[in-house]
């Protein structure tokens, strides 16, 4: 049974993210993996409120405020190989989260 491998790939660091996409596509073509994507989401905001005290009365500072890049890339055939590109070691600051799939084909009880 073929398996499609989706790498969902998060950072702030929208260029480390786009190289590291680049190269996991670089090797995904080396070895014949059928590749689809990267697919691009919204780019997300998140705001942290800070305050100036632990008891939150003394005000606030104006609140830290960073945006997170995804990326998401599918993987189907060559297991091992498959295996060893979706663990692979990415930079510093980039979050992989990997999820399986077993694709039954047509016909197959």
């Amino acid at each position: 049974m073929p398996f499609v491998t989706t790498l969902r790939l998060r950072s702030g660091d929208r260029v480390a993210l786009d190289d590291f996409v680049g190269e996991l596509r670089a090797n995904a073509e080396r070895k014949g993996i059928e590749l689809h994507g990267p697919h691009t989401s919204q780019p997300r905001t998140h705001r942290v409120p800070l305050y100036r005290g632990l008891d939150g009365r003394r005000g606030r500072f104006p609140p830290w405020e960073y945006t997170v890049y995804e990326r998401v890339v599918e993987l189907a055939g060559h297991d091992d190989a498959v295996r060893r590109i979706a663990g692979s070691q990415p930079p510093p600051g980039i979050h992989i989260e990997v999820s399986v799939v077993r694709v039954r084909s047509i016909g197959s009880g």
